[in-house]
């Protein structure tokens, strides 16, 4: 079993930054790639970004060039650096790891971008 914890979500205003920090733990090894995908009210759950060992990082293209994904390895963490936000970018986001054949999910933080 793989657990994440995320943090870093909240209220920002259009144009203003945050960084989405997400922590794994448990069974860690072999994890092949690790993300972010997020929800918003009323729609389906979306890839955000994901980075896989070795490879570059995809992003969904509505955040190319606005958002960063990266991850630490040596502290099991991902991070998602979100800046020049929009309004549509308010959702729930969720840190996602595959790890083999399993999915695993964090309970989700609250992004809201709004004046």
């Amino acid at each position: 079993q793989v657990q994440l914890v995320e943090s870093g979500g909240g209220l920002v205003q259009p144009g203003g930054s945050l960084r989405l920090s997400c922590a794994a733990s448990g069974t860690i090894s072999s994890i092949n790639s690790m993300g972010w995908y997020r929800q918003a009210q009323g729609k389906e759950r979306e890839l955000v970004a994901t980075v896989s060992g070795g490879g570059s990082p995809k992003y969904q293209d509505s955040v190319k060039g606005r958002f960063t994904v990266f991850r630490d390895y040596a502290k099991n963490r991902v991070y998602l650096q979100m800046n020049n936000l929009k309004p549509d970018d308010t959702a729930v986001y969720y840190c996602y790891v595959k790890r083999l054949l399993n999915d695993y999910w964090g309970q989700g933080t609250q992004v809201t971008v709004s004046s």
